[in-house]
């Protein structure tokens, strides 16, 4: 079997891969252990433009080579935080007012894609099988043609795709696509997404697209699917379980005084609801006083990308929000939200979930959110909770067994807190096995082997 290269944005460690990173890394990392090859990106160091210029950085674990680069300041800047975290990141999840466009910028984002490239040629092999992962990096199979790389190269987006009328506000849009073009496979994680880009492909790049996937654009021809991403239950639920007895998990409970709880987990980001989510809360608060002093809703945000001005406001008004309703409804020995602004360990979280009656998941926009799939693997099948998820979450579209929201609907939120909390054992049961048999059907394993199966199969140009 020839090599695979993955190519990310972020590499994860030979550390995290043993399992205290996220679903990614560990289905990312299996594949490359069945078939050896390289993890190759940026390390996530900020470095001198002496060091960014020496080869990448190569750490070996088995059959597997991690190989990394640092990004200079100007790099990082114009690159990451800013194409790819203000242009991209906002306009790919409908937020076309926090876009901010910079024509350097975009500059500095192609160059990247270019440099990276020229980095990652030096280590290829010509049978080399070469996965590409999520916006920061639409550019690089193009960066590669122009060198002359012919291998199999696929691109799996992460995040959502938007609609022609949205992806219209990024002035190079059309350069964006015909890089995308450059690919041989193009996965979405929705066939809402590839939909959207098969209508930009036929209105607006005047080529073609068939419903089973196949498009021509720009002189190219390529193949577009829809791949699920998804989780191995089984063993989320065996973490969950193992860690339901470890300390901080039982000083939790302890806290809660017999109390239910609500568990949300988010990175800190506008695209999440948050505040929408919080007013939600106390919206069922004051609406239902039975349940003031008898439910906890516990939100940990961690920190994500803290030097953009827009994600900085973001955590100021939450703590805001928080603070306020802490102040309508808290007593002495009660506060209705506790919001967290750390990271905690994925086992931690896995047992969190396994302890609440709800798990609260309502994004604005998501490609797929793996958050909502982790909260149901983790369940006590004999006492399962609810998952509340809002119906623009990729997720939505398996989790057929989850009290769907719109997030923008406050009372409709806060309604569905208090149907989920009366729920009867059976109905959630119902649920949770209906939700179970989904990711089962379309775990990370099926996601991972199918993608690869379709990049495998396409013919050497």
């Amino acid at each position: 079997m020839s090599r695979l290269v993955v190519v990310s944005n972020r590499v994860a460690t030979p550390t995290e891969t043993k399992g205290s990173a996220g679903g990614l890394a560990v289905g990312v990392f299996g594949a490359l252990k069945d078939s050896g090859g390289v993890w190759f990106g940026w390390s996530g160091d900020v470095v001198s433009e002496t060091v960014a210029n020496q080869g990448p950085s190569l750490e070996q674990d088995g059959a597997v080579t991690f190989a990394t680069v640092g990004l200079p300041k100007k790099d990082y800047d114009q690159y990451y935080r800013g194409f790819s975290n203000a242009m991209l990141w906002p306009v790919f999840h409908y937020r076309n007012d926090l876009a901010v466009y910079d024509r350097d910028e975009y500059a500095g984002y192609r160059r990247v894609n270019s440099w990276l490239a020229h980095k990652l040629i030096k280590l290829l092999q010509p049978d080399d099988v070469i996965w590409v992962h999520d916006y920061h990096l639409i550019p690089f199979a193009e960066a590669l043609r122009s060198e002359g790389i012919t291998n199999r190269i696929g691109f799996f987006l992460h995040i959502p795709f938007p609609s022609p009328q949205i992806l219209l506000n990024i002035p190079p849009h059309e350069e964006l696509v015909r890089s995308l073009c450059c690919y041989d496979v193009v996965g979405f994680q929705t066939e809402g997404d590839q939909i959207a880009f098969h209508d930009y492909i036929v209105r607006h790049a005047h080529g073609k697209a068939t419903s089973d996937g196949q498009v021509e654009a720009f002189g190219r021809k390529l193949k577009t699917g829809v791949y699920r991403i998804g989780v191995f239950p089984d063993e989320i639920a065996e973490q969950a379980e193992r860690g339901e007895a470890r300390q901080d998990v039982m000083d939790l409970k302890q806290s809660l005084e017999g109390r239910k709880l609500i568990m949300s987990v988010d990175r800190l980001d506008y695209s999440k609801g948050l505040v929408e989510r919080f007013r939600a809360f106390e919206h069922f608060l004051e609406k239902s006083p039975e349940w003031r002093g008898n439910v906890t809703l516990v939100q940990i945000a961690p920190p994500t990308r803290s030097d953009v001005e827009t994600y900085q406001q973001i955590r100021q008004n939450l703590e805001y929000e928080a603070g306020r309703i802490n102040g309508r409804f808290s007593g002495l020995d009660y506060t209705p939200i506790r919001y967290l602004n750390q990271r905690y360990d994925r086992w931690k979280l896995m047992s969190l979930f396994r302890e609440s009656q709800i798990g609260l998941v309502t994004p604005l926009r998501d490609g797929m959110n793996l958050v909502a799939k982790e909260y149901v693997a983790a369940q006590n099948p004999d006492d399962p909770g609810v998952l509340v998820l809002s119906q623009f979450a990729g997720a939505a579209g398996e989790l057929s067994g989850a009290v769907m929201v719109n997030p923008h609907d406050v009372v409709g939120m806060s309604d569905a807190l208090a149907r989920s909390l009366a729920m009867p054992l059976a109905e959630r049961q119902q649920r949770y096995e209906a939700n179970m048999a989904a990711l089962r059907k379309y775990d990370l394993g099926v996601w991972r082997d199918n993608f690869l199966a379709d990049l495998r199969d396409v013919r050497r140009k």
